[in-house]
């Protein structure tokens, strides 16, 4: 068993972005928006460094960071969750991986709510069923 550390969050966070770079679905999002690919990965690994170790090493907004690329669509983050779950798998141990897995689900799925976007691809945003209406 390995032991999650800042050089295992540094080598996931590598091999992961030069996925995403190449990837045809948002890889052109990303290198559209990421002027110095070696900052950013910087970046990332202080941001998951501080999710996963609590370093408290990163600084920034997330949330202002996304809202401000219009063109993410929730089909983008379960293609970068898929992406994620193939990294996490080839580079960590299996407890490793199922809790940045984990830490990743529910920062997506917080992304997804603050952008308007829906949780799942099967629905409308606004096909909410109402509980109690009788429809005739």
């Amino acid at each position: 068993m390995t032991t999650l550390d800042e050089t295992r969050i540094a080598n996931l966070v590598d091999r992961f972005y030069d996925k995403v770079r190449a990837d045809a679905s948002i890889g052109p999002i990303f290198n559209a928006a990421v002027h110095d690919w070696p900052e950013h990965k910087a970046l990332l690994t202080r941001f998951w460094s501080s999710v996963a170790l609590g370093t408290q090493s990163y600084r920034g907004n997330p949330m202002a960071v996304h809202r401000g690329q219009p063109a993410i669509r929730a089909s983008h983050f379960v293609r970068w969750l898929e992406l994620w779950r193939e990294t996490t798998r080839e580079v960590l141990d299996d407890d490793d991986a199922a809790r940045m897995q984990d830490y990743a689900d529910r920062i997506g799925r917080s992304l997804r709510l603050g952008m308007g976007l829906p949780e799942r691809l099967d629905v409308r945003p606004l096909d909410i069923p109402v509980v109690g209406i009788v429809r005739s």
